[in-house]
This record gives C-alpha cells, sequence and structure tokens, in this order.
C-alpha cells in the first residue's frame, strides 16, 4: 500500500510489507488482551464477539484481499488478523473509550487533522461494511464477500479513491480497516493476530527479546535467532 491512490490496484504482501513500518509490531499496545492456546480453532469455527454472521464474512474477504495468500509469507488470515479486529471492536478501543469523541466534527477537513466523525470504530465498521455490501447487490447482485477477488480489489480500490462514496462520517472506514489489518498483522500474538509470530518470522523481526544490541549496528545481516512474544513463546 502507498499513499497514492490505489489505481488498477493489485495487492501483494511485498507492497504491504514495504508500506508499513516494523515499528507497527511494538506500538501498537491495543486495549484488549486475551490468551488463546497455541492451536486455536480455525477461523471458520471461530466465533466473533462483535461482528455478526454477514459483517464476520465481509471481514474475512477483505482481509483476504489486504493480505492475500498469493506470494511469499503468511497471508492475513494465517496471521488471524480478522480475529485480532473481531477482539479489537469488542473492547474499549471498539467505543472509543479513551478517545476525545467530542465536536466539532468536520468531514471536509484535511485527514491529517485527525478523526473527523461522532462514530466510534464499531458503529464505522458496522455502517461502513452495510453500506458497502448495499453497493455491491445494487451492482453486482451480490454482497462484497460472494464477489469474485479480482471484483473485491476494484470495490476496496473504489472505497478507498472515494469512487464508492460512502456517507461523510464513514470516510475513514477504508483506512481504519487497513489500519487495524496492519496492526493485526504486526502486533504481538497475545492481542490476537500475528499467529505464531509468522509476520515477525517472514520481516526477521526479533519481537520482544531482551536484548539484541549486537546486532543492532550489523545492518544487512539477517537476525538468526526468530522472535520471541511478550509472554516468551519462541517461533
Amino acid at each position: 500500500m502507498s499513499d497514492k491512490p490505489l489505481l488498477n490496484w493489485k495487492p501483494s504482501r511485498r507492497q504491504f510489507l514495504a508500506a508499513t513500518s516494523v515499528t507497527t509490531a511494538v506500538s501498537v499496545l491495543p486495549s484488549w488482551v486475551y490468551a488463546e492456546s497455541a492451536d486455536p480453532v480455525p477461523l471458520e469455527q471461530y466465533l466473533p464477539e462483535y461482528f455478526n454472521a454477514t459483517e464476520w464474512a465481509f471481514i474475512m474477504a477483505a482481509t483476504a484481499r489486504l493480505i492475500p495468500a498469493e506470494g511469499d509469507g503468511p497471508s492475513a488470515h494465517a496471521a488471524r488478523v480478522p480475529v485480532f479486529i473481531d477482539r479489537q471492536l469488542a473492547s474499549s478501543y471498539g467505543i472509543g473509550a479513551d478517545w476525545y469523541m467530542g465536536g466539532p466534527h468536520d468531514p471536509t477537513a484535511d485527514p491529517a487533522l485527525g478523526y473527523q466523525t461522532p462514530l466510534t470504530p464499531r458503529q464505522i465498521y458496522r455502517q461502513g461494511i452495510a453500506a458497502i455490501n448495499t453497493w455491491c447487490n445494487e451492482n453486482h447482485g451480490k454482497p462484497f464477500n460472494q464477489l469474485e477477488s479480482a471484483q473485491q480489489d476494484e470495490v476496496l480500490s473504489a472505497v478507498q479513491q472515494g469512487t464508492i462514496q460512502l456517507d461523510a462520517e464513514l470516510r475513514d472506514f477504508f483506512s481504519l480497516l487497513l489500519s487495524n489489518s496492519k496492526e493485526g498483522y504486526f502486533s504481538d500474538p497475545k492481542y490476537g493476530g500475528n499467529h505464531k509470530m509468522l509476520a515477525w518470522s517472514y520481516i526477521g523481526f526479533p519481537g520482544a527479546r531482551a536484548s539484541f544490541k549486537e546486532w543492532a549496528e550489523q545492518h544487512n545481516v539477517p537476525y538468526p535467532l526468530g522472535p520471541v512474544s511478550i509472554a516468551g513463546e519462541r517461533a
């Protein structure tokens, strides 16, 4: 992903990783932490805490296109990114508990000026997914998750560019979905994503090791030890 509009978007994991700072792995501190076994239920059997069945189908499909299975490295599904997003929306993050949510809100303001909607993340997801599914049903005769992959790419690209116009209060939907997908991909596994530290292993990130200062100045030298999670698990 780049800062430029995604024209004729052909998503790849290389693009996704190149546009995402490794600092995401350590700077994101989601509010909802849970313990999950080393071998959790398959995504197909996971029971969402916040999303309903229709919304979950959308999230599964959308994250699969943002971080697709084609190419090297783990996909969004392998890293359990959808679980991360669901768990976060079920938490205080979902209601913006730690955010300033008072007005004024100006949906025409430059995005660099920050959040410009009275809607919480939960509400943005719920209303945004419903609006996109409505558009897909009207223009393709089926909801987003039932479209072909190429059509899904076109829809996501159009939402990002504003070609598919959502209500002004939903203008942050795509950026929120993309940011949360990155967070789920690179955060510590205890937050639900980055299952078995697959993303960290792929990019050579050491994780929460107590010390790796002897490697800090060794540029372009692969880190050989593998990542460690906050809980002390090793990949």
